[in-house]
Order: structure tokens, then sequence, then C-alpha cells
């Protein structure tokens, strides 16, 4: 007997008018989606690495606590896809990948200047928003199954995202992103 892949669908984004940074990663893992949070797998590195970023210790409140402390450092969080079917938490084993609207972010977050991409998969994604204007960093995975390099090195890289020397005033708002 054949046995279907799940369909699945992301989490809402973590978004305010004023977010100026907005992380995106590719979908969330099992453990995220089981529990309904961003990077809810212990070994994922993203609140130990968003937590040195942004120089608060976000990784040892409690996820409720997170998210409004995260925004109140006008960081976002979401997924450049909505849903996809999966087995697992791979990145390579998505299929039927559907993005999200990323048309209605410059109503969203209006001061949105950087788009992080955590991790190659999400980082295919930054050209079109480069095109839209927006400074774009790809940022090595936070992702546990991604260890290749040490936490000090992922960490240089993920201070890019506060490394904003452009203006923001060169953001198009007349570009399509999809």
């Amino acid at each position: 007997m054949a046995t279907s892949t799940p369909s699945l669908t992301g989490l809402a984004p973590v978004i305010a008018l004023d977010t100026r940074v907005l992380v995106l990663g590719s979908f969330p893992g099992a453990a995220s989606l089981a529990a309904g949070r961003y990077y809810a797998h212990p070994r994922n590195q993203f609140w130990p690495l968003i937590s040195a970023v942004v120089d608060e210790d976000l990784a040892s409140l409690p996820y409720e606590e997170r998210l409004p402390r995260l925004l109140a450092h006008r960081f976002g969080l979401w997924d450049v896809l909505a849903g996809c079917e999966r087995e697992g938490s791979l990145d390579s084993a998505i299929r039927n990948p559907a993005a999200n609207d990323f048309e209605r972010l410059r109503a969203l977050c209006p001061e949105l200047e950087t788009v992080g991409f955590n991790g190659q998969a999400s980082g295919k994604f930054a050209p079109q928003f480069a095109a839209a204007g927006y400074r774009t960093v790809v940022l090595p995975s936070s992702s546990p199954a991604h260890m290749t390099m040490t936490f000090e090195q992922k960490l240089e890289v993920w201070r890019g995202l506060l490394d904003d020397t452009r203006p923001a005033s060169t953001v198009n708002p007349q570009s399509k992103l999809f």
C-alpha cells in the first residue's frame, strides 16, 4: 500500500510595522511544526545566534517572551514557503513548494530594509528580494543538520544583518517580488 507525503502548512509571520530586519527560513522543521514555534529543535542554533546579534539572551526566555523581545529589536521571522509536502525535516525532501505572499510585505513592514536568509535553500530567493531593493544576506544555516561551521564562524556572518550601510531610501516600492 502506498503512503502519501504529508501536506504541511507553515507558521504565521512574526512581524510588525517597524520591522527592519526579516530572517527567512525555508520551511519549519518537524519539531517546529509540532510545537507551533519557530526554531523549536533543541540543537538548532537560531536562538543563540540571534541572541548574540541583538545582544540580549532571548534563548533563555520562554518562547512566548522571545517573540515580543525579538520584535522590540525590530527583527521579524518568517519562511519563504507557506506550504509543501515533506517527510522529515530536510529541505532536500521538500516537494510541491508554495511560496508565501511577499507582495504584501511592503504594507506589513514598511520600514523593512534587510532580509536575511537562514541557509542556502531560502537563500535561493535572495535575488528576487535584492531586485525589489532590499539588502539581502544569505546566512549559514542554523539547522543542526548543517554543522560544517563553528558557532563563532556562523555568528560572524549573522552579525552582518546589522551592517546596513545602504540608505533605506534605495528600496524600490514599485518592484514585484513574485
